[in-house]
């Protein structure tokens, strides 16, 4: 092997670790720690918090596990990279340790801080020069710490996004990224700078805002101390830091204007990259820098995210059906008619929905015929409302001037799921083209490209689509008129609570 390269993705319920082979971009060998999900630690009704040094604990595990399962010493190491959870808040003193738990992406509690920005600071003139509301993102979590725990802030030396900590672990540097700051709502579009009119809007600080650098390039090399302990070579560098949705689409080589990459893990999501800065003036679809966005050639990423997708189904399993395998019960879902006999899920429930205006409609199952309702409907219906909830989001990315023809997936998490891919396709109506890939392998690559081994072109060796899903024509009446009708139940779920 001439050269290697490792990825580390941080996840809130695991972190996962790759090392590829950069001649060939195959993978050498994998890991994930826990075995289990991470805890998320909710306090209170919409509270979400993890412990950063967690994260680091598994991220440690993980590479452990990848430099006992490698032949060899990791000497032909010559990057890693690290993608990570979006929109989360660590605070960190002066030493870098962290002053309390990590607020994390689904946390709900900022989002009445963002909204008072967002009125302070104008609508019209927010959405045009930052691409979002305050929200619940990163900046609003900010605020809520100003003013319910000051006395964090006053001893707090940088907040930092998760991938942010990891590096700082890493390398002992502080340092935070062009897009991360735009995954807070923390930069200036029109200015090409970190959003210091936002900070004065939330009474917050500009020194809080570590030094800024580009996602893709070296940041900085290992600490001596942590590559003895970590069995990794010296002066390796970190070379790329992402968020997770715009690291899996460059995972799936979705790097330019036009191109639509999805996931339905945890959450559920469809990412589109464009060259301008267009927005929902509700905010409910995000704009951020996309990983390769640079000065004369900005790429935008466009992100519609729904909270609980993957969550909602594995909370369905545990709840009806534990013993029984994921393989199962898509078998057992199929056995039910499109529209799940009338059965309509709403897979809310994980926070506040910023496609439905940060409104936190919960999880529910409406129409439930207790003559004609059992476990399979519940399944299709689960799967089918997962399909939905995104596709209500793609509408609102259609106003926007995003229309998919196609879309890239990873061949994971509820794209597995037969039932639901063509679901999905059909919904959309377009072409789901399905990748073996995933988040670390995508920070993996973009560690190569951060290091100069290759660039965006000729970065994607190995990777090639396995399966195409075409929208099923024979089922795309059922499919719409089920659609509609769940369409139908959420704007009056809506309606009872606005």
């Amino acid at each position: 092997m001439s050269a290697t390269l490792l990825g580390l993705d941080i996840g809130s319920s695991s972190v996962k670790g790759v090392l590829i082979d950069a001649t060939t971009g195959k993978a050498i060998s994998h890991a994930s720690s826990p075995a289990t999900e991470m805890a998320i630690a909710a306090e209170r009704p919409g509270w979400a918090e993890q412990h950063p040094d967690l994260w680091w604990e598994h991220a440690c595990r993980v590479i452990g596990a990848i430099r006992a399962a490698t032949p060899g010493p990791l000497n032909d190491l010559k990057a890693i990279g690290i993608a990570y959870q979006m929109h989360g808040l660590v605070l960190v003193d002066k030493q870098g340790k962290p002053l309390r738990p990590a607020i994390i992406w689904c946390d709900s509690r900022a989002v009445p801080y963002g909204d008072k920005a967002f009125n302070r600071l104008g609508p019209e003139e927010c959405l045009k020069r930052y691409g979002n509301s305050p929200g619940n993102f990163t900046a609003a979590k900010l605020a809520w710490v100003l003013e319910n725990e000051p006395h964090v802030l006053k001893e707090a030396a940088a907040f930092m996004l998760p991938g942010d900590y990891i590096a700082l672990n890493l390398t002992g540097e502080f340092g935070t990224t062009r897009s991360g700051l735009s995954e807070g709502v923390l930069w200036d579009f029109s200015r090409n700078a970190p959003a210091v009119a936002v900070l004065e809007a939330l009474e917050l600080s500009p020194n809080l805002v570590p030094n800024v650098t580009e996602n893709v390039a070296p940041f900085a090399p290992l600490r001596a101390d942590v590559a003895r302990e970590l069995g990794l070579p010296a002066n390796i560098p970190v070379t790329y830091r992402a968020g997770d949705q715009p690291n899996n689409a460059l995972a799936l080589n979705v790097l330019q204007p036009g191109e639509i990459a999805a996931n339905a893990g945890t959450s559920g999501v469809v990412y589109g990259v464009t060259d301008k800065l267009g927005v929902d003036a509700r905010s409910r679809v995000n704009n951020f820098l996309h990983v390769n966005s640079k000065s004369g050639a900005e790429r935008v990423g466009v992100l519609m995210c729904v909270n609980g997708t993957g969550s909602f189904y594995r909370w369905v399993r545990g709840t009806f059906a534990r013993d029984l395998s994921y393989a199962e019960l898509n078998s057992m879902a199929a056995k039910s008619a499109i529209g799940s006999d009338g059965l309509v899920a709403m897979p809310y429930g994980n926070g506040a929905e910023r496609t439905l205006g940060n409104l936190n409609l919960g999880a529910s199952f409406d129409s439930i015929d207790l003559n004609r309702h059992g476990i399979n409907e519940i399944l299709r219906a689960t799967q089918e409302g997962i399909v939905f909830s995104l596709c209500y989001g793609v509408e609102i990315m259609r106003t926007m001037g995003l229309a998919p023809a196609r879309v890239r997936a990873g061949n994971a998490n509820m794209f597995q799921s037969p039932l639901f891919r063509e679901t999905f396709a059909t919904t959309l109506g377009a072409p789901v083209e399905l990748y073996t890939t995933d988040g670390a392998e995508g920070a993996a690559r973009g560690a190569g490209i951060g290091a100069g081994l290759f660039s965006y072109s000729n970065a994607f060796v190995g990777l090639k689509s396995e399966l195409t899903i075409e929208p099923n024509q024979q089922a795309q009446s059922a499919t719409q008129a089920a659609y509609e009708r769940w369409k139908s139940v959420l704007e009056r779920k809506l309606l009872a609570i606005r």
